[in-house]
């Protein structure tokens, strides 16, 4: 331990300091005494070593105390939880200076690391929304007008079997059609923009219900009419994220998706019954960890609770009061 190597040097350097001391008077005082046969000599050092090791103990000891906590604070600090309100604890003048100085360091790198997170999740938004526009403004028009001409050839052609395949082409462009819609739903869903959270998240259970084969169900609790456009953001995608690993990675038969208001926070739940994993932040992955910057970003904080064959559990929690504004998110209706 660091305490206890600089402890031991210290009290090695004070031992041999006073066995030198006590030699060197008991020399002076009676030079042609032997040291070796002197009693006294021995008495007296036995009892200043003694003295020495007593004292060293308790003044350092109570003096590396506080420096051995803050460097076990330094070791566990985590800046992918909420920060804590900072407590000085009182010590020598030197390490309440750089206890101080470290947790001022910490509200630093809190603020820059939010800063940092909230342009980066802010022009993620508005790059979802641009493609979103585009798959929708553009190349689904694009697709639709290929459809129509298509349409239009088969109906002026008299070989039944190029109107067949013209038929079929028309089929797979629909197809085609429907998927980059559900695309675009996925990178900004206009439910969300129009209706609000309620009706998203039980718009993203029921396609999941639908589309990949999961008895799923969506519970609403309390007030949610008060919630900020950025708080609505990131509890939905929260949700989208949690819905999308137990789809991917679950193998689940159930799944349910629980949404708790009440006037000055916000709780959202995502469990399932699947595979779970054994918990611990070397096992989550990098979409767990996009949930728990979204959650910093909006003051709340995230925990996932996961037992291996029991299923997973995803919670939210956020003060509706506060919410820092994610820089250059347009929380209008998104054009269509």
């Amino acid at each position: 331990m660091r305490r206890g190597t600089l402890l031991t040097q210290v009290l090695l350097v004070n031992l041999l300091l006073i066995a030198a001391a006590v030699i060197a008077a008991s020399i002076a005082s009676n030079p042609d005494s032997e040291i070796r046969d002197s009693a006294s000599v021995g008495l007296v050092l036995g009892f200043a070593v003694a003295m020495t090791v007593a004292v060293n103990i308790w003044l350092l000891a109570r003096r590396f105390e506080p420096l051995e906590r803050l460097a076990t604070e330094m070791e566990e600090a985590d800046l992918s939880k909420p920060p804590e309100p900072p407590v000085v604890t009182s010590g020598p003048t030197e390490v309440v200076s750089i206890e101080r100085s470290f947790h001022s360091m910490l509200e630093r790198l809190e603020a820059e690391r939010r800063g940092a997170a909230n342009a980066a999740l802010g022009a993620q938004e508005r790059e979802r929304e641009r493609i979103a526009r585009d798959l929708h403004d553009e190349v689904n028009q694009a697709l639709t007008a290929l459809l129509l001409r298509l349409e239009a050839l088969r109906r002026q052609t008299d070989d039944p079997e190029a109107a067949a395949e013209l038929g079929e082409i028309g089929s797979l462009i629909s197809r085609a059609m429907r998927e980059l819609l559900d695309i675009a739903r996925g990178l900004r869903p206009t439910t969300l923009d129009d209706l609000g959270l309620k009706a998203a998240l039980a718009t993203l259970v029921e396609e999941v219900e639908r589309e990949a084969g999961i008895q799923a169900g969506f519970e609403v609790e309390g007030d949610l009419d008060d919630l900020s456009d950025d708080l609505q953001l990131v509890t939905y995608r929260v949700a989208q994220e949690a819905v999308t690993n137990v789809v991917q990675h679950a193998d689940a038969e159930h799944l349910r998706v629980r949404l708790i208001g009440s006037t000055d926070a916000i709780e959202l739940r995502v469990s399932d019954d699947g595979s779970g994993f054994a918990g611990g932040r070397a096992d989550e992955k990098l979409g767990i960890a996009g949930m728990r910057e979204r959650a910093l970003l909006c003051g709340g904080s995230l925990t996932v609770e996961s037992v291996p064959g029991a299923g997973t559990r995803v919670t939210l929690r956020a003060r509706t009061a506060d919410v820092p504004v994610m820089s250059g998110v347009e929380n209008g209706k998104a054009e269509r």
